[in-house]
C-alpha cells in the first residue's frame, strides 16, 4: 500500500491510456495518488479526478510559471475549490528561477498570497522550489503555514533540509533520487528522520531509475521506495507502510 503524494495524472500524456494506467497502478499496490494543481484549470481538473475516483486526491494552487495573470476571480475560485473534502493541500506553489517563466517579485508574492489562503482555509502546503533555497527559505520562515507543508522533490541540501525539518516541514523523494548522480538527494533522504519523509513520482515527470527516459506514472514510485530501502536499510514494506502513515498525518486523513 503506498501513496504517490505528488503527479498529474491530468496531463495530456494520458490521454490515450488513462485507464490503463490506473488499471497498473492498482495492480502495483499504488492505492492513494494526490493529483496536483499548477493552475486554475489543472486544479479544477485534479478536483474532477478526485470526484470520480476514490482513490485520488487533490491540491489545488498556482506554480510560479503561471504566477502572471491572476485575478481576484482566480482566487475566489480556488478557495470555494480549497473547502472541498478531497483536496488535500495548497499547492504546488513556491518559486522556480531556473526557467523564470514569471518575474521573480512576482513568484515571490503569490507564494506568500497562497501561504495566507492555505492558512485561511486550512490546509497544509506544498512547495515547488527549483535554484531558489534561499528566497523560499526565507518566505517560509515569515510566512509559515500553519497546517504544516511537503517540501516536493526535495533537491536541497541537508543544511537546508534540517532547517526545514526543524520548521515541521516534511520532504518528499521522486525519481532523482535514484539518479546516479544524486549525490546529495541520498544524502538527504539517509539522514532525514523516517517519520518526515514522503515518496512521489511528479508524474509523468522524473522517471525513475531504470526506466528513466519514458513517461512516469504512479506504478514507478515503486523505484523510489526500493531505493529509500536502500538508502536507510529497511525493508520495502517498512518504507511502504511509514510513509503512508506520513502522508496520512501531513494531510490528515485515514
Amino acid at each position: 500500500m503506498i501513496w504517490d503524494t505528488h503527479a498529474h495524472l491530468d496531463d495530456s500524456a494520458y490521454t490515450e491510456d488513462f485507464e490503463e494506467v490506473v488499471e497498473r497502478m492498482q495492480s502495483a499496490g499504488i492505492s492513494r495518488v494526490t493529483n496536483v494543481g499548477c493552475d486554475l484549470p489543472s486544479s479544477e481538473r485534479s478536483m474532477k479526478l478526485a470526484q470520480d475516483y476514490d482513490f485520488i486526491y487533490a491540491a489545488i494552487g498556482i506554480h510560479p510559471h503561471n504566477a502572471e495573470g491572476i485575478t481576484d476571480e482566480t482566487w475566489a475560485k480556488l478557495l470555494v475549490m480549497a473547502k472541498q473534502p478531497k483536496v488535500l493541500a495548497w499547492g504546488e506553489i513556491g518559486l522556480d528561477y531556473y526557467r523564470d517563466r514569471s518575474p521573480r517579485v512576482l513568484q515571490k508574492e503569490i507564494f506568500i498570497q497562497q501561504i495566507k489562503c492555505a492558512n485561511e482555509v486550512g490546509l497544509p502546503i506544498v512547495i515547488h522550489n527549483r535554484d531558489a533555497h534561499q528566497d523560499v527559505l526565507e518566505i517560509v520562515k515569515a510566512h509559515p503555514p500553519k497546517y504544516g507543508g511537503v517540501f516536493h522533490c526535495y533537491s536541497g541540501s541537508w543544511e537546508m533540509a534540517s532547517v526545514l525539518l526543524n520548521l515541521g516541514f516534511y520532504l518528499s523523494f521522486a525519481g532523482p533520487v535514484t539518479y546516479k548522480n544524486a549525490r546529495h538527494t541520498v544524502e538527504v533522504a539517509g539522514q532525514a528522520p523516517m517519520d518526515r519523509i514522503l515518496v512521489e513520482t511528479d508524474s509523468p515527470y522524473l522517471t525513475p531509475e531504470p526506466r528513466r527516459g519514458k513517461r512516469n506514472e504512479p506504478t514507478f514510485v515503486r523505484e523510489t521506495v526500493q531505493k529509500i530501502a536502500e538508502i536507510k536499510n529497511l525493508t520495502f514494506e517498512e518504507v511502504a507502510f511509514q510513509t503512508m502513515r506520513n502522508a496520512e498525518t501531513i494531510f490528515r486523513i485515514k
